[in-house]
């Protein structure tokens, strides 16, 4: 019997294993993940390890890739804290350009793009200190200034973070011009919750 085969299925192992490895988009990793799994079991089960094959498309396969998925999906999202008064503009003028800006910017890194209104300022800026938002969008108050020109687009809204990698980001792929970006440091309380 020709067991050629055999090695053909082997050789999709280190494949598989280098594609998961160059994956940037963590969703594609994980169904690389699972077609590696799959793959494993099915050797497993060509070469008689019918014990290791369940195992491995037990465990190896279907938990992993669900354990995965769950912490993929959960740690890929940016917060926005607005507050709610705010909540009624998101699909207004000057407010729509920005958040599509940052969902476009959002969906490039492959993250999930949440808000979270909040009722007030102060308990905006709290859950900035708190770290339950990655950055806040507030609506600056309007300053009359003589010295600018009339054409010029004043920044209307006050965004806050305090991610570091988010503010470059943002800094460099941001177009709308009614945004001022301000990166904030917050120090740990030492607290475990």
């Amino acid at each position: 019997m020709d067991a050629s085969y055999i090695y053909v299925i082997i050789a999709l192992l280190p494949l598989a294993a280098v594609m998961l490895t160059v994956q940037v988009n963590p969703y594609h990793a994980l169904v690389i993940r699972g077609i590696l799994g799959a793959v494993a079991a099915l050797v497993y089960a060509v070469l008689g390890a019918a014990d290791v094959a369940l195992t491995e498309a037990l465990v190896g396969t279907m938990l992993a890739i669900t354990l995965y998925a769950v912490a993929v999906r959960s740690s890929l999202v940016m917060r926005v804290g607005i507050l709610k008064d705010e909540l009624s503009q998101v699909g207004q003028p000057p407010f729509a350009p920005l958040l599509a800006d940052l969902r476009t910017i959002a969906s490039k890194y492959h993250l999930r793009l949440e808000l979270l209104p909040y009722p007030d300022p102060a308990s905006l800026h709290q859950a900035l200190m708190e770290k339950e938002v990655h950055l806040t969008c507030i609506e600056r108050a309007p300053q009359i200034d003589q010295a600018t020109a009339p054409e010029s687009r004043p920044e209307l809204y006050q965004t806050i973070t305090r991610i570091r990698r988010l503010y470059d980001i943002l800094k460099t792929e941001l177009t709308s011009p009614t945004m001022c970006l301000t990166y904030i440091t917050v120090q740990d309380s030492g607290e475990k919750h």
